[in-house]
């Protein structure tokens, strides 16, 4: 029997609008409660474990430890961020200017999500519904339906506890994930919050419902030999390796000064990484096994997404030693189609090339986000301010992580200013509609009130400096 999904979506929006006109006539102390309930029950040790070890065996990918980490550094960050923070009714007084602003919440938001965070972005995404008095629907990838569901159904076991309506979150149900219940999602709700893919995300700015999408993640670091070569290294394998490199976050491209190249090799060496060179017959098994139709196409092997770099080498047919964490392979053929080793691989292999001088560095990293990643992120190690400077400057990204690890730093961490969220927003380089990282802020509408105030209207003279006025007057 086929389904319709145009109904069943419909069902779902209906319950979410009649919670959310409850949630309307919340107090902050009333979403305050909610959020910190559903952050503690989901982040308590036991809990967070479970469902690591849930996805963890639904999906085939990832590392249950490292996605308990993920639980506790995502929720709890995304909650320390909204707690004490107003988001409802009168949040902001500007007695200079005569302004009030007011929060409001937007109705029923769906949540578009990929396995590859499919443990802590229904928790994040929640409480961000929650803290802003919307109703939300999870719509997870079928890789992560179970666990999705099981998270959701102690949410809402959750905020019944606290007296709200169970339907304020809501899940599909496993049998009903698929593209089309998330296509109409993105059809009836009021508001979209999408993280995943490409493709999906341009599919939720083009379904005629307001959307804040992601790009494509292919993160750049640039090593220029002016910091602990021992410290970059770890900071790096943490990195690469965690959780097997699910995060679009992490270390896709490492650009390296040719001057300490070798001690960064033997840095990475210690560590647990190994370097099959550019000349190497390995490069082409590797570069085949990722992308097995290459240069038909790019699409990734899914078998490699998310596994141990020892599996990887293992499909690949190359013997790494026991133990190996990350595998890196050279690049310093070119960029695009006919080298994919410069794009995304969501696993942990990383390309790796030589620079000479900063300047062929920057040049290099620009090359590569003009083919993948543009918008997202890219970082440096050293401890050169002009460095990081320019960077900055001439680089199409919105987050610039200096001597960090890429994934646990660029979507917020304890140690970071970027905010916690699971949602990075990548500008218009990333054909995005924002350029930070979606916060509960983002999942508000706002009325500015404006009462009058002296003029503060300035004469010509003042407005205008004089040497401006004779230049255009001449």
């Amino acid at each position: 029997m086929s389904i319709n999904y145009e109904a069943y979506i419909a069902e779902l929006v209906a319950k979410g609008r009649a919670a959310q006109a409850i949630a309307e006539g919340f107090t902050q102390e009333k979403v305050d409660e909610l959020t910190a309930a559903v952050a503690y029950a989901l982040t308590k040790p036991d809990v967070a474990l479970h469902f690591g070890e849930m996805l963890a065996e639904e999906s085939g990918m990832g590392i249950p430890e490292d996605k308990k980490l993920k639980m506790f550094s995502k929720v709890k960050g995304t909650y320390f961020q909204m707690k004490n923070e107003k988001s409802v009714g009168l949040i902001a007084v500007d007695e200079k200017m005569g302004m009030e602003t007011y929060a409001k919440p937007m109705g029923v938001v769906g949540a578009i999500m990929p396995v590859t965070n499919g443990e802590a972005t229904p928790v994040v995404k929640s409480i961000m519904a929650l803290k802003t008095r919307n109703a939300i629907i999870l719509a997870p990838h079928p890789k992560a339906s179970k666990t999705n569901w099981a998270v959701t159904e102690m949410i809402r076991e959750i905020i019944v506890k606290f007296g709200a309506p169970a339907d304020l979150v809501q899940a599909l149900a496993p049998e009903y994930v698929s593209i089309e219940a998330s296509q109409q999602i993105m059809v009836q709700v009021d508001f979209i919050l999408a993280t995943g893919g490409t493709p999906m995300v341009k599919q939720a700015y083009s379904s005629g419902t307001p959307a804040i999408g992601v790009g494509t993640g292919n993160v750049i670091t640039m090593v220029d030999g002016t910091t602990n070569m021992d410290d970059v290294a770890d900071l790096i394998i943490r990195s690469k390796s965690f959780d097997h490199a699910t995060s679009c976050s992490t270390e896709n491209n490492i650009i390296v000064f040719e001057s300490c190249y070798d001690d960064f090799v033997a840095a990475m060496a210690k560590k647990g990484a190994i370097l099959i060179g550019e000349d190497s017959p390995d490069k082409e098994k590797v570069v085949k096994t990722l992308w097995p139709e290459t240069p038909a196409n790019h699409n990734l092997n899914r078998h490699i997404v998310a596994q141990p770099a020892t599996k990887i080498a293992e499909l690949a047919g190359i013997c790494v030693p026991e133990g190996t964490k990350v595998i890196m392979v050279e690049e310093n053929g070119g960029y695009g189609n006919d080298f994919p080793l410069t794009g995304e691989k969501l696993s942990p292999v990383a390309g790796v090339r030589k620079c000479k001088t900063f300047e062929e560095g920057l040049e290099m990293m620009n090359k590569i986000l003009d083919y993948q990643g543009k918008g997202h992120s890219c970082g440096i190690h050293t401890t050169m301010y002009e460095r990081v400077k320019k960077m900055a400057e001439v680089i199409p990204v919105c987050k610039v992580a200096v001597n960090f690890p890429q994934c646990l730093t660029n979507s917020g961490s304890w140690t970071s200013g970027f905010p916690m969220s699971m949602t990075l927003g990548c500008g218009t380089w990333g054909n995005n509609s924002i350029s930070h990282n979606a916060t509960f802020k983002d999942l508000l509408n706002y009325t500015y009130v404006s009462r009058p105030i002296p003029s503060f209207q300035p004469t010509d003279e003042q407005l205008f400096d004089a040497d401006i006025v004779a230049k255009v007057n001449s």
